[in-house]
Order: structure tokens, then sequence, then C-alpha cells
């Protein structure tokens, strides 16, 4: 062992800048820094790994298949969404292809669906089984260049950090913007003055959504001015937005009454279903809401998510792989005790969800609520708990 030269290249202490000593040799820095770039390649090279063939690439029906083990009813949804990630990532492909002889240009989504009705949960999914890049970003935090708040570049400083700042696996990912219908116009008339976090962010988001090359911050903007712009090609990278967009219902309900002066009035005069209405949504309903024609022509693309019924909610609450009533079973089981629920208990647990309006997302403040106390007295309980009807006090 020389302590005056690198075990590992052999360069003397006087050709590198620092040697570090272990127990039976020393390490330069050149060689440090190697050999952390091959175990990051390593390690990373697996992580995200999208199909290099059609023959890879899962089907439309898989894909379903798949998102049917996690999310519960929403068949519409999940078909458009399953069709429309197959043929991007079978694009990506085709433009891979140097004899091409047509260009095929992406189609972003655009999910409408009251809260908790699971748009944040499929585009999750999605990703999950197509093993690429994903990041889901608040629309709501945006702001037009220039004043406070993010701007619109910063949604590809996420993907970066989640794809580790490798930008060709970045420009393959998947971004779901949440609540854009938050970034709607304030008014229906174009406005004279700025509309920082409203039309002016739907501005900036357009060259974005369309294909084009954007310089991004890394460290996500404004607060770093010095720092270095990586250059990312949004060309490929697929943009999935959701949105409560509430009060749309009524705008579909006046379209379609217009629609029906001088013909079947008496079809239209009745109150409609509301599963019906969302239906009949389409692009000029959510330009009435307030989205500006050239963001819309970039979701070509539009699908709805129905309301949850009662009995939607009875299947989310049990019937996914890691359903609500499956996480406090094992919690309980850790502590060696039997959990179970009657199913009247279970149906109460769902009636007051559906009181509070939190859709989906409401059943775990609901079934936390209704085990707090035999979670605190855990020692105190016997081997086999069973909730029943009249154990459920909210």
């Amino acid at each position: 062992m020389n302590p005056n030269q690198c075990s590992f290249c052999g360069r003397k202490k006087s050709e590198v800048e620092i040697l570090i000593s272990g127990q039976n040799g020393f390490i330069c820095e050149n060689c440090v820094e190697q050999a952390h770039a091959i175990v990051k390649e390593s390690v990373h090279e697996e992580e995200f790994s999208p199909a290099t063939s059609i023959e890879e690439l899962k089907k439309p029906r898989e894909i379903k298949e798949f998102l049917d083990e996690y999310v519960i009813g929403q068949d519409q949804a999940k078909k458009q969404l399953s069709i429309a990630v197959y043929n991007h990532y079978k694009r990506l492909l085709h433009n891979k292809d140097e004899n091409k002889s047509v260009e095929i240009e992406k189609s972003n989504i655009i999910m409408v669906g009251e809260t908790g009705t699971g748009k944040t949960l499929l585009a999750k999914t999605i990703a999950k089984q197509l093993n690429v890049p994903f990041c889901i970003v608040d629309a709501t935090i945006l702001t037009e260049a220039g004043y406070v708040g993010e701007d619109v570049e910063s949604i590809l400083s996420r993907l970066l950090m989640v794809a580790d700042y490798d930008v060709e696996k970045a420009e393959k990912g998947i971004v779901f913007i949440d609540e854009i219908d938050k970034i709607a116009r304030k008014s229906d008339n174009p406005s004279i003055t700025r509309d920082v976090s409203g039309e002016g962010v739907q501005q900036g988001l357009l060259k974005l959504l369309e294909g084009s090359i954007v310089n991004v911050p890394p460290q996500g903007g404004r607060k770093h001015p010095d720092q270095k712009y990586i250059q990312v090609n949004t060309q490929n990278i697929l943009f999935i937005a959701g949105g409560a967009f509430d009060g749309i219902k009524e705008i579909i309900e006046r379209r379609l009454n217009k629609q029906a002066i001088g013909f079947s009035t008496d079809k239209h005069s009745k109150v409609e279903e509301e599963s019906y209405i969302l239906e009949k949504l389409n692009a000029t309903d959510l330009r009435s809401f307030g989205l500006i024609p050239e963001l819309l022509g970039r979701f070509p693309i539009v699908t709805h998510l129905d309301k949850l019924t009662k009995e939607t909610m009875l299947r989310i609450l049990t019937e996914p792989k890691n359903s609500i009533i499956n996480q406090f079973v094992e919690l309980f089981r850790l502590d060696g005790i039997k959990l179970a629920f009657t199913d009247q208990a279970l149906e109460k647990i769902v009636d007051y969800t559906i009181d509070k309006g939190l859709g989906a997302r409401g059943l775990r403040g609901t079934t936390e609520k209704v085990l707090e106390d035999y979670m605190y007295k855990i020692d105190e309980i016997e081997k086999d708990l069973l909730i029943d009807n009249e154990d459920i006090f909210i």
C-alpha cells in the first residue's frame, strides 16, 4: 500500500487533488467520480424502461385490466385513457423510424370529474404500469412569468427531478396537471388587464403542451437566477390534465336546452340524469367554463369521470388491492388482532362519507374516526374485533 498514489488508477499524489485513505488502500477523486457514475448507472438502469418495440407495448385492453385492479368503476375514462396512452407510446416508437412517411402527433388528455372520483389515481396507476417518469403538478401554484408563484417551466423541473435529471428519460414521461380548472379565465371576455394566475398561465402552457424545446431551471426558477438551464424537448411528453370543473354540469345543461328549442323540448325540459349530462361534455363546454381555445386545441381527448354511487363507494372501500379496509386489517394484524366489519357497518361508513361530499378520499378519514378509540386502546382489545353498525358513532 503506497500512501503517495491511488490504489485504483496509480496516479501519484502530485497528479490529483485529493487522496482518500481506506483500510487497505487509497483512492483519488477521479476514481470516486467514475465509481459513482457506474453505481448510478447500474442502480437506475432498470428504474424507468419503457417498451422498445410495438410487441413489448401493453395493449389498451391489458392497460385497462391493470387499472381495474386499483380503480373501481370509471370504465369509460379508463378505456379512453388506455387507448390514448397506448397510441402515445406507439407514436414514440414510430417516430424513431427514419423512413417514416407520416408524422404522428400526440394527443394530450383532459379529465373532468368531481373531487375524489379517481383522476389522480388513474394517472398514477397508468404511469406505474408503463414504467416511465411521472409527476403531479398543481396548477394553482402557477402564475404568469415575473409574478409571485411558479413559472410553467417548473412543471418540467419536477419531471426532471423524478427522472434523476436524465433528460432522455424525462422526455418520454407523463405529467399530470391537477386542478386545471383553477386557471380558467376569470371572465368570458379576454382581459385587457393581466390575469396572472388564469389566462396568463394558460398562455404559458401552450408551448409546453404543443411540443417545443424549453429551457428548464433544474432547481425550479427565480430563487436561483445564476443556475444553468437544461433544455428539454416536450414533443414526446404526454400531458394529462384533471379538474373538478365545478359548475360544468349547468353549462352543459344550458347548451342542451339551447339545442332543443323548437324540437324535442319536452325531452330536455325535465331534469336530466347527471351521468347522461356528463356524457354530453365536449370542448365547447370547457371553453364556456374559461379555458382558452388555443389550450383546448392541445387537449384533443376530453373524458369525464362519473359521480360515485353508494355501490361504487362500497366497492372502493373493500375491493382494490390496497383498499382502505385491507390497510386497516393489516395494521391491526401487526398487533395480533383480527379486524372485521359487518356489511351494515361498511354501509354506514359510506353513507357518512357521501354526506360529507368528499368522494372516495373521504373514506379513509371516516374509517380512521370509526377506529380511533380501538387504535388508542389497542393493548386492551381481544384478538377478534368485529365492527358492527351499532359500534359506529361519528
